[in-house]
């Protein structure tokens, strides 16, 4: 059983399996629209939550939101299934595949067979689409990965089925109907405000105060937890960030890159310089997660490294809140 399905690879799992399946069905939306209008730009710090020994710090809101909000605001119906047998989950699975529905997976990253051994850790919320099968393995198109790939059947069984938080639970999805009129304009604005809001939000621990409130932190881990937790903690905020999908660099490349495409469509100039502004800042996040991590590696030269780079992350911090500031004000 194959389908005829076009790989496309892209910088986000979720944004690219959403596109990814979306052209497949006659909808050609970029990875970018789906990130922004999806509002896939966030930041949360959890520090009562615990993933590999460190506190959880997400630069993106929970699996499967993304493409929710998008498909939501734009009209669109998803089906999205979830399954207590991994039986049903391969019947469900090879039904679709026999209908010719290429289908969007949630699976675990540590049993990925084809990843690099350096990326395989404990992470639920990875997407993926299955497109056919055949005797032996299942047919893989991973939007991160520069082709098409397999897994075994037991293979698929046991990332579909990992265990510890975001558990998949055998989820897969896929688009049942497509609106044959869309308003890109209106989706676009409520994608723009709603991250504004998110970003801007009066929490401590959400968002461009998020932000602080995790570089404040970062100042005092060393004389808290002593020099190899606090090292442990900072490697984790940078593999969050640059590792984990995309993170903090990476998607404010993505988001600028939707905020190009919006400034066409809305024909909003000022989207466009603040595209510009946005790679910027995205430079900023790219120049942090390369300082930080001499410092865990113990290759930093700098005397009072722990401030320095926190100091490094307020800075992001102020020019966040100053560009999300004027966004909002753009689409107003």
């Amino acid at each position: 059983m194959e389908t005829n399905f076009t790989h496309h690879q892209s910088a986000h799992c979720e944004n690219g399996v959403a596109s990814n399946l979306l052209k497949h069905n006659g909808f050609n939306v970029s990875e970018p629209m789906v990130f922004g209008i999806g509002s896939g730009l966030f930041f949360v710090y959890l520090p009562f939550l615990k993933v590999n020994y460190a506190p959880a710090i997400s630069y993106r809101p929970m699996p499967g939101a993304i493409f929710n909000k998008f498909a939501k605001r734009l009209g669109l119906k998803v089906k999205r299934v979830k399954f207590s047998s991994e039986a049903n989950a391969s019947k469900a699975l090879d039904d679709n595949l026999k209908n010719n529905i290429p289908t969007g997976l949630q699976v675990g990253v540590f049993n990925l067979s084809y990843f690099p051994d350096e990326y395989r850790f404990h992470f639920n919320a990875h997407n993926l689409v299955v497109y056919g099968k055949t005797e032996t393995d299942y047919l893989i198109s991973d939007p991160v990965m520069e082709t098409v790939t397999t897994l075994t059947h037991s293979e698929l069984n046991k990332v579909r089925f990992a265990k510890g938080a975001f558990a998949p639970r055998g989820q897969m999805y896929y688009p049942v109907y497509i609106p044959e009129v869309i308003d890109l304009k209106a989706a676009i604005v409520k994608g723009i405000k709603n991250t504004c809001r998110d970003m801007l939000a009066p929490m401590p621990i959400i968002g461009v105060r998020g932000i602080r409130f995790v570089a404040n932190k970062i100042k005092k881990w060393p004389l808290k937890h002593g020099t190899k937790k606090a090292n442990h903690y900072l490697a984790q905020v940078v593999r969050m960030q640059e590792e984990i999908g995309t993170g903090g660099g990476g998607f404010r490349f993505i988001y600028a890159a939707f905020l190009q495409e919006a400034s066409v469509i809305l024909k909003n100039e000022k989207l466009n310089e603040l595209s510009t502004e946005m790679t910027t800042i995205g430079d900023m996040w790219r120049d942090f997660a390369v300082n930080a991590s001499r410092i865990y590696k113990n290759r930093s030269t700098q005397d009072d490294a722990y401030n320095t780079i926190a100091n490094e992350l307020l800075a992001i911090a102020d020019k966040e809140e100053v560009f999300f500031k004027k966004l909002k004000l753009s689409i107003s």
